[in-house]
């Protein structure tokens, strides 16, 4: 596959910080059983709530489509959508440090 950079605003982007890695992952996005796997450890041996997995399948569904994302983006809709404060009025302090990470850890394999 060949990706050309038709616009300026398209180079502009690569030239923010966010880097080719980040721009290329917006392009394609995030494959569902990476992104799923990104979550295993978070998931597995923890009871959620209905609500809470809800949250973690919006984060997925939202990773395949753009590819990553910032953690402000939690302090918007739809992430609102499930408490007026974003993620921390899902998780409780532990919990939204590790969905970070997790995240952070996303960005870093797109960067290198």
């Amino acid at each position: 596959m060949v990706c050309r950079l038709r616009t300026g605003d398209e180079m502009a982007r690569v030239r923010s910080g966010d880097g080719l890695g980040l721009f290329v992952r917006q392009m394609v996005g995030l494959d569902r059983e990476a992104a799923k796997r990104a979550f295993e450890g978070f998931l597995n041996g923890r009871f959620l709530s209905a609500n809470q997995i809800q949250f973690v399948n919006l984060v997925i569904d939202y990773l395949t489509q753009a590819g990553w994302m910032r953690p402000s983006q939690f302090y918007e809709s739809p992430f609102t959508d499930f408490s007026p404060k974003g993620v921390e009025g899902v998780f409780d302090s532990a919990q939204v440090s590790h969905v970070l990470a997790i995240l952070d850890g996303i960005r870093k394999t797109a960067t290198g």
